[in-house]
């Protein structure tokens, strides 16, 4: 009886602080019920302005999806010049092909290396390893179950067992780290002094490519948009509208143009956040990171088109940042060099620079420092502004 009393004394407790709960909470319920003040309804357009917008492709939708939109369109398409028309890659020649399950044919003298790596060292020895592993453990399976050895051995230790074990793992780490320690040292080694500079600055969600040796022009780089689908970069034409357009989401309107037969000094950054340059087919892989410049050298056997992707997660427009070179003999490439406003070959002045006429020195005055270090500034520097 005393047991039963004290069960309803639990539960009416338990109701009387639900209830206080409840009337707690009931400001709030009732805040949050209230109907939210209306959205102000967006001013309808002008025909006049929905026709002056018509021929930005879609400018409208990719600010709206959160692209870089650049009111006066990205680089012009190079291939508008007379003087130089992009190659036609060659298909199946570097690039993804279907059904590939190896490495991608190399066309640098790195890529050939760590391609023999991988077909000549690493692949036989996973192989190896792999049925030797198998074959101890069917040894083990049919000579050492319960039927076919009743009594289980006792042995605890065996010392050629015990050697061969420990040395056999060491001897194989021995054999792959030679040849891959040889391969890395060879990828940093310093490009040559004369060697050609192309900056490469990774943006959300196109390239730069900068030519520091060619009268510091520079060429932006985006993916050209799909047919059917919405834009991806406003202004720029669709994929397979030129004869020369390579596969879909791999294709560029400003291809980064190198000679092919040399050495090339690639210098890497990032002006937001990090990015990864890399191409398979040319054994390149080097990350963007902002305030940073991380340098390697790149050698292109052959001319061609070779084609990359961003290798490092860097917003959700990561996927349309994919990276094209096209390597040329050096006559076409000097070629190309001369389309652009400013462009020099490797150091020398452009062919349309304005010579500024010689001034005399006045009496009196001294002569013009011969040593750069000696030079004095045209104009006093003024140091920046305090934060």
């Amino acid at each position: 009886m005393k047991s039963g009393d004290n069960v309803r004394a639990a539960s009416r407790a338990i109701r009387a602080l639900g209830l206080s709960v409840a009337l707690a909470t009931l400001p709030y319920a009732a805040i949050a019920a209230a109907p939210a003040p209306a959205a102000p309804v967006p001013a309808i357009a002008a025909p006049a302005a929905e026709a002056s917008a018509a021929p930005d492709r879609g400018a409208t939708a990719v600010q709206n999806a959160g692209n870089p939109l650049n009111l006066e369109g990205p680089t012009a398409d190079v291939a508008a010049s007379a003087a130089y028309t992009p190659m036609t890659p060659t298909p199946g020649v570097g690039m993804p092909v279907d059904g590939g399950i190896g490495l991608q044919k190399q066309f640098s003298p790195f890529g050939e290396y760590g391609h023999w790596i991988h077909d000549a060292v690493l692949m036989p020895l996973i192989a190896i390893i792999t049925l030797l592993v198998l074959l101890l453990l069917v040894i083990v399976v049919v000579r050492f179950n319960r039927r076919a050895n009743p009594i289980a051995s006792r042995t605890s230790h065996n010392t050629l067992l015990e050697v061969m074990w420990t040395l056999l793992p060491v001897l194989i780490l021995v054999g792959i780290a030679v040849p891959s320690i040889d391969l890395i040292a060879k990828q940093y080694k310093p490009a040559p002094a004369k060697a050609l500079t192309v900056k490469i600055t990774g943006n959300q969600w196109f390239w730069t490519y900068s030519y520091p040796d060619n009268g510091e022009f520079e060429v932006n780089s985006y993916m050209l948009n799909l047919p059917g689908q919405a834009p991806i970069n406003a202004g720029v034409r669709e994929v397979g509208s030129e004869a020369w357009d390579g596969p879909a989401q791999l294709e560029v309107d400003n291809r980064m143009v190198v000679p092919a037969g040399e050495p090339i000094r690639l210098q890497v950054t990032a002006a937001d956040v990090i990015h990864s340059v890399g191409v398979p087919s040319l054994w390149f892989k080097l990350d963007a990171v902002p305030g940073r410049i991380n340098e390697k050298v790149l050698f292109i056997e052959k001319p061609g088109v070779y084609y990359g992707q961003c290798s490092e997660l860097c917003g959700v427009k990561h996927a349309y940042m994919p990276i094209v070179i096209e390597a040329l003999p050096r006559e076409q490439f000097n070629a190309w060099v001369l389309t652009h406003s400013g462009g020099a070959i490797d150091g020398q002045k452009p062919a349309n620079a304005v010579q500024a006429p010689e001034t005399a020195t006045p009496a009196g005055a001294a002569a013009p420092a011969t040593n750069p270090t000696e030079a004095v500034p045209a104009a006093p520097t003024t140091a920046s502004p305090s934060a």
